[in-house]
Order: structure tokens, then C-alpha cells, then sequence
């Protein structure tokens, strides 16, 4: 069974020499992710001046380049699913979801089912002919919270640009290990690291990557954070924070290690050991209806894991 024929035109701008085409067309085909794009490379769906070229090749500036493919059903997100998820707001431009933990935003290897894309679609069936089911943005497979999704291109595209453009305000709250002091602008920028492709390090050669964070409460060996994110980049939350020594409480894969005050509770212990998940949640969206244009705001309250060990920390100290 063929999903949907895919097609765009695009000539690269002069601001995209010197890099990888796979990277400049990620940045301008928003609806797709690089992956993708040097799959379709790779297999001559996007041709360069009418030629195949290698996803390494750099950019010289006024390149045509044209993709057409038809994407399998499989790779289409065509399958409808009923899962659990909340929809907080939903009109005929977009709905706005709040994301439990442990549910995968898009299909790919190993989640080829029981993603929200398969939810998204199940709820709203029109959403399979959007690219990524109109999903503009991602949360982590156990970041719980707010994501915004179009529901038709019209919405798709200018939410895209909006993302793109850093006019969708996205406020996170997280639980760190140590105590933040003050306000932070973490102007750190972001790539793979080379020796674990599915973690991201700071790395001088990585992409822009900027979070504004700011104390919300401290106890005694912790800090409630409020996060402000200026790019979007992969894990940016997490690793922006885990780099200034304050990795969220139970993510072990960016440094995170049980930390705990003197002599703290028996409960304390007990919370922060058994926390198995980042402590990170999308607590706030806002930005211009793309039909209305005026501003809508959204927000979400902690999960109960986190409102567990918010109180926990709370009892320690008092």
C-alpha cells in the first residue's frame, strides 16, 4: 500500500554555503527530519541541479533542487491507533496536546506504532495527508507536557515559520540536581556526540543553542527551574543544564547520579532514587493563531511524578 506523493522545489540560498545540503534542506523543509532527507538522498529522490549527490556535499549557493518520492504507508504514518493522550484545545487550525511520559511523538525504528502520530491520526483522520501528521515540534519520549500540532497546511506552515522564527514561547519546568543561584542566558551550541549518536553535547561546532533559565524554588540540595527555550534544539533543556553542573533529577544519561542533601528523609531517598525519567515538563505555549492572529496562551500543571517529589523536596526542608 503507497502513502501520499511528496513533492517540493527549493534553490539554496547563499546563506546555506559552505554547508551540508542534508542540513540546509532539514532547515528548510521544517516537516522533515535530516534523517529523512539523507534517506531520500541517498536513494535519489532529491536531485541537485537534475544530479544524485551525496548528503555531504557542501552547498556552493543557487543550487535547484527538486524531491519527489512517494512515500510506503509504513513510513507515512497511515496506521490510526486509539492511545491516551490529552487534548487540552482543538479548533479547524490546530489542537494542542499535553503528553504523557513515555509516549514516542513520531514513528521510526523500534516505535513503528503506538506513537502520538498514530493517536494524532486516530482522533483526526485528515491529519495522515499533513507531513508529520502536522506535528511542528517535538517533546522527548518521557518529557511530559505541552505540543502544539496543525491541523491543515495553511496552520502547518505558518506554525512552522513560527517555530522557525522563535515566536513560539515555550516554558518548561524542570527539577535540577543543585541549587541555581540566579537567572541564566546558556548560549551553548548543541550537537551529536560523537561517541553516543542518540545523546547531544555542546560542541563549538554544533547548532545555535540558547536557554534562558531562571530559579523558581530551591531546597536544599535541589532547584525547581523554570526553562525558556530561544532555539529548539534536540534535548537542548537537558543538556544546556547538565553543562552548567545542574542535570535534571533522574537522567542518567546526561549526568544525573542520585544526588542528595545531608541526612535527608527516608522519603527523599526514596523519590529521587526511584525517579525514573528526566524531571522536565512543557509547561506553557503561547503564540499568533495562524488564522486569527491573536495570541493564545496555554498551560499545563506537573505531572504527578513531579508534584510528588516538588512536595517531597518541600517536607525535607521544613
Amino acid at each position: 500500500m503507497l502513502g501520499k506523493s511528496i513533492e517540493r522545489a527549493e534553490t539554496l540560498a547563499k546563506t546555506h554555503v559552505g554547508q551540508r545540503i542534508d542540513k540546509a534542506l532539514a532547515e528548510i523543509w521544517l516537516e522533515f527530519s535530516r534523517a529523512q532527507i539523507t534517506k531520500w538522498m541517498r536513494i535519489g529522490a532529491i536531485q541537485i541541479n537534475g544530479n544524485v549527490v551525496k548528503p555531504d556535499a557542501k552547498v556552493c549557493g543557487g543550487e535547484r533542487v527538486r524531491l519527489n518520492v512517494t512515500m510506503p504507508a509504513s513510513e507515512d504514518w497511515l496506521i490510526a491507533e486509539a492511545l491516551d493522550f490529552s487534548v487540552v484545545y482543538e479548533d479547524q487550525d490546530l489542537l494542542i496536546v499535553d503528553k504523557p511520559r513515555g509516549l514516542v511523538v513520531h514513528p521510526g525504528a523500534g516505535n513503528l506504532t503506538g506513537t502520538l502520530v498514530n493517536g494524532l491520526i486516530n482522533r483526526r483522520a485528515e491529519l495522515a495527508q499533513l507531513p508529520r501528521a502536522g506535528i511542528v515540534h517535538r517533546l522527548d519520549k518521557d518529557t511530559t507536557g505541552l505540543m502544539v500540532v496543525a491541523a491543515n497546511n495553511k496552520a502547518l506552515k505558518i506554525l512552522t515559520q513560527a517555530i522557525a522564527k522563535h515566536d513560539v514561547d515555550r516554558r518548561y519546568v524542570a527539577i535540577c540536581e543543585g541549587i541555581l543561584l540566579k537567572r541564566r542566558r546558556i548560549d551553548m551550541a548543541i550537537g551529536r556526540d560523537f561517541r553516543d549518536r542518540t545523546r547531544q553535547r555542546v560542541r563549538d561546532d554544533g547548532r545555535d543553542a540558547v536557554t534562558r533559565v531562571k530559579p523558581a524554588e530551591t531546597f536544599r540540595g535541589h532547584t525547581a527551574v523554570e526553562a525558556f527555550l530561544e532555539t529548539g534544539r534536540t534535548h537542548q533543556v537537558r543538556v544546556h543544564l547538565a553543562a552548567i553542573g545542574h542535570p535534571l533529577v533522574g537522567d542518567r544519561r546526561y549526568g544525573a547520579r542520585g544526588r542528595l542533601p545531608k541526612q535527608p528523609t527516608e522519603k527523599l531517598v526514596g523519590a529521587i532514587r526511584s525517579f525514573d525519567r528526566q524531571a522536565l515538563h512543557a509547561a506553557g505555549l503561547a503564540f499568533s493563531h495562524p488564522s486569527s492572529g491573536k495570541r493564545v496562551e496555554f498551560e499545563s500543571d506537573l505531572p504527578s511524578d513531579m508534584q510528588f517529589l516538588v512536595e517531597t523536596l518541600r517536607q525535607d526542608q521544613s
